[in-house]
């Protein structure tokens, strides 16, 4: 389909160095953070989960060594996740290595390549119980299952949500409010009037309209190609990009995974219609939002509209001019305010393990 001097600010500003921000911090973590690819059965689909840490099964460790808090990512559309691994780990980095950070795939966005393994678990819901699981509400429920079969119940949330991640983040604390979450960040929120967004006004005909003739272009167009000539031309246009991965990015150009990003897209244009208020006031207190200033996705006037009824709210608006898709270049950036935001929540989860460590 970014701490503060003062509420509803950017407290970072317009450094001159900024920019360069994210290639330090790439530099310095590169060989040192630890990143775990899996693919698990969720909801009976292929599911991609990037694990940034040592911890791979958070029910294995014992529960005096387990993390009290995972932080979770909800990729935005396309949900390719790979390409949110820098941002996992500058983030990882900043938040001293004390805490797991996991990023999941859109049900239908990854296929597993044929050499990897897929796992499964006993608990995992039955696909035909989440009807219509490539569609919005479908994706909510996908990530709900995955939390309620991989991660302890008792383990705290920070929830972080990008685009249409973020509605799915709201769709969450509204439907399943016994979920630890302390903390949720929504950047360039797309949770409202999309396709009266300037972007929206021209992605509605092309995904709403036109969409079963994407379907033929993608499959008569990419299906007879293989496999590796798919690779070696996603690879030469993620390089000429500037785009970095350390993932297989091959769904890119997989007519299926493309045929349910258009799918999910035309959903969005949709359904996202009116912002939920009443979830936003009941959860306020959790809630960080973060606009862009040149957003064609989620316009200023939307940030407007939104601190003009929820006043006393933590609602931003960028002073950096990053993009929508910060993941791509800036991702350094915004790690570095996030982990800033975090830091009373996270020193709070440490005293308490420090705590239940000396009780022991």
């Amino acid at each position: 389909m970014t701490a503060a001097t003062a509420r509803g600010s950017d407290p970072l500003g317009c450094c001159p160095c900024s920019r360069s921000y994210g290639r330090e911090m790439d530099s310095s973590i590169k060989e040192e953070v630890p990143v775990h690819e899996e693919f698990i059965l969720c909801c009976g689909v292929e599911t991609q989960v990037l694990k940034c840490g040592p911890w791979t099964n958070l029910f294995n460790e014992q529960r005096a060594n387990r993390p009290k808090l995972l932080i979770f990512i909800i990729t935005g559309n396309p949900g390719f996740c790979s390409f949110y691994v820098p941002f996992a780990k500058a983030l990882y980095s900043l938040t001293n290595r004390r805490f797991p950070i996991w990023v999941i795939s859109h049900a239908g966005h990854a296929l597993a390549p044929k050499d990897k393994k897929i796992l499964t678990t006993s608990d995992d819901s039955n696909a035909q119980e989440i009807k219509d699981i490539y569609g919005l509400q479908g994706q909510v429920e996908h990530k709900l299952a995955f939390l309620r079969t991989h991660v302890p119940k008792e383990m705290k949330l920070v929830v972080i949500g990008h685009s249409i991640g973020c509605y799915i983040s709201l769709e969450i604390l509204k439907l399943a409010p016994e979920l630890p979450i302390i903390r949720s960040f929504l950047l360039f929120p797309t949770i409202e009037r999309l396709s009266e967004s300037p972007n929206g006004r021209i992605a509605t005909p092309l995904l709403c309209w036109l969409r079963y003739a994407l379907y033929v272009f993608g499959y008569l167009l990419l299906k007879p190609w293989p496999e590796k000539i798919r690779s070696l031309i996603t690879r030469i246009g993620l390089q000429m990009m500037n785009v970095q991965y350390e993932f297989s990015v091959l769904n890119i150009l997989e007519p299926f995974c493309l045929a349910n990003v258009v799918y999910l897209g035309g959903q969005e244009m949709m359904k996202v219609v009116e912002r939920d208020n009443e979830t936003i006031r009941a959860h306020l207190s959790k809630l960080t939002f973060y606009y862009g200033t040149m957003d064609a996705w989620c316009p200023r006037k939307y940030y407007e509209d939104i601190k003009k009824d929820f006043p006393e709210g933590d609602i931003r608006l960028c002073e950096k001019k990053l993009p929508h898709a910060f993941i791509i270049h800036f991702y350094g950036e915004m790690a570095g305010m996030i982990a800033d935001w975090l830091k009373d929540d996270l020193s709070k989860i440490e005293a308490l393990t420090h705590g239940s460590v000396t009780d022991s």
